[in-house]
């Protein structure tokens, strides 16, 4: 390590010299902070997760029937039996798939409706293929909507992928307030189309029920009296052709309860030709009914046909109307779409609305809209896993900037030295160079996007330990050097970080080889490659930078630049 010291003493001996290596530092650290602004480093929360299945939702329009949303899942299913590595798939109608994972939050267990449908694809082990689910998924994704959503037209398909973290009702959730719901409709509606034409963003959907046209059938009860006939008997003929009844019970050995039995008409018999009202009409007079005295009743004498709109339900989130807003990104980070969406969406509402932002301090991508006219708010919210993950953020940071804090006291406390406990923090901060490059760099060297998670923020807090320690370890023996030889300052220092080098390296070499298991784990790769890069940073930091400030720290020896000899000449000749 002799070489090391002399390379030190020589940076240390000039002030250009001292002054680039902070420079460049300072330069190094900014250079990686500008890498989330331009991309060059996706933060996410979690990466995608490789599985053995997924799903995919098929969403006709509302009033569909189930021979139109089975039109769509059989061109789905044509498509996907062409996938070697496909093994089966299990198709859902008028409900959700068994509930797992991904659907606990989805309204799995709400669909009850013949316009939609689940489907669950089940994939051979993740080691017997080269290609993830996930991105399985996202090849496929455009081939299916292409081909089977132009089927019914206004029917969504949503490839939805086991989540690696917690599960949210999407990536992307806007929920659109307001009291007004044809206005809010109307909102929704515009920022899905934004959302659509957004780049990177994939599935979008409004989670609202389309009001449609329907007919509605009305017994007359006037006119029921007047040609002796029953209500019972109009109800039960409705019921009969277009749906089915019980019409007896039978009695069994086995079952201690009655088993009742069904009348339903074939499934041809019971469709209408089209439509049309001129169809419904046709139906209703090939149904008849015998009164009390025998004569023969067509039903649409007897029964009123209305045209109204269909009734959406209406949700609502903490006691406000709202209608959600969804979307998924394409295996690309959440934060840089919604930014140029929410943008978007400033820019386009702020014709017909005062657009105002949210308090930082609550929700600060939130947008509170006021009609120019009628004086109407309404507020546009972000949720979702892009909401998760910036919380997620946010708390990591809290608990980064608390150890930090604490880490600094203590120090204080135990050198007394305000400047010594600035360089020991200042160090272990500058970690995060490391990190940040090490991400970068394991983007370039592998297929798929590698972004900076929450395990990689967890890595690097863990880091904030192991720089303190390298830097402790320069300043007590330089300090060592100083109270006890007399060495002179630089000198000590050049020669404390050459001897204690050796032990820091060993070091760093047993951190990186115990983190090389996790860096190709799927979701602990994040992890791995900050603490292994973060090491790298943190041992270059601990030789080069940390020297250079503890020679520029003036009241950091007792003795400075005079070693002990030196003073006790100077009170002999006094």
């Amino acid at each position: 390590m002799e070489r090391l010291e002399k390379f030190v003493y020589w940076i240390l001996t000039s002030k250009f010299r001292k002054a680039m290596v902070i420079g460049l530092t300072i330069l190094a650290f900014f250079a990686s902070l500008l890498m989330f602004p331009f991309e060059g480093v996706l933060a996410r929360m979690l990466p995608g997760k490789s599985a053995t299945t997924y799903s995919i939702y098929v969403d006709t329009p509302t009033g569909s029937s189930i021979a139109q949303t089975k039109q769509v899942t059989h061109c789905i299913s044509d498509i996907l039996r062409e996938e070697k590595e496909i093994l089966d798939i299990s198709t859902f109608y008028k409900q959700g798939i068994p509930l797992d994972y991904a659907g606990l939050v989805k309204g799995s267990l709400m669909k009850q409706t013949e316009n939609v449908a689940e489907m669950s694809i089940n994939l051979t082990p993740i080691h017997e293929r080269e290609e993830p689910s996930f991105l399985m998924t996202s090849r496929l994704r455009p081939i299916l909507q292409a081909k089977c959503q132009s089927i019914i037209p206004g029917t969504i398909i949503k490839m939805i992928e086991q989540p690696s973290g917690p599960p949210t009702l999407a990536q992307i959730v806007l929920e659109v307030h307001g009291e007004n719901i044809a206005k809010t409709r109307k909102i929704s509606t515009e920022v899905a189309n934004i959302l659509a034409h957004t780049e990177d963003l994939v599935d979008v959907d409004i989670m609202s029920d389309d009001i449609f046209k329907k007919y509605k059938l009305i017994p007359n009860i006037e006119k029921i009296a007047l040609q002796k006939l029953s209500i019972k008997q109009v109800n039960n003929i409705l019921y009969l052709a277009f749906q089915g009844m019980e019409i007896a019970t039978k009695n069994s050995e086995n079952h201690a309860l009655q088993i009742p039995i069904f009348l339903v008409l074939s499934d041809k018999t019971k469709r209408l030709k089209n439509n049309s009202l001129e169809a419904l009409r046709s139906k209703l007079n090939a149904l008849t009914l015998i009164n009390r005295q025998g004569l023969t009743i067509p039903l649409t004498e007897v029964v009123d046909i209305v045209q109204v709109d269909s009734e959406p339900t209406i949700m609502h989130k903490d006691l406000d109307r709202m209608i959600n807003v969804i979307a998924e990104t394409d295996n690309v980070s959440q934060v840089y779409p919604l930014l140029d969406a929410r943008a978007t969406m400033q820019e386009y509402f702020s014709k017909e609305y005062n657009v105002t932002t949210a308090p930082i301090s609550t929700y600060m991508f939130d947008l509170n809209l006021v009609d120019k006219k009628t004086g109407e708010k309404f507020l546009l919210r972000w949720d979702g896993e892009m909401k998760v993950t910036l919380d997620t953020f946010r708390d990591l940071g809290a608990a980064f900037i608390a150890a930090l804090v604490l880490i600094f006291f203590l120090l204080v406390i135990y050198y007394k030295s305000f400047a010594l406990s600035g360089i020991i923090l200042g160090g272990s901060f500058l970690s995060l160079i490391g990190v940040i490059l090490g991400h970068w760099v394991a983007d370039l060297v592998t297929t798929q996007t590698f972004f900076l998670t929450a395990t990689s923020l967890i890595g690097f807090i863990a880091l904030m330990g192991i720089s303190s320690r390298n830097s402790l370890l320069l300043i007590d023996y330089a300090k060592g050097l100083i109270d006890n030889q007399g060495m002179e300052k630089k000198r000590a220092i050049a020669l404390a970080s050459a001897t204690r080098a050796t032990p820091i390296f060993l070091t760093a070499v047993a951190i990186i080889l115990g983190s090389a298991l996790l860096a190709s784990d799927p979701i602990f790769g994040g992890l791995g490659v900050a603490l292994i890069s973060g090491t790298v940073a943190a041992v270059f930091v601990s030789l080069l930078f940390v020297p250079v400030l503890m020679d520029n720290a003036s009241a950091m020896m007792p003795q400075e630049d005079e070693s002990l000899e030196e003073k006790s000449s100077k009170e002999q000749e006094k």
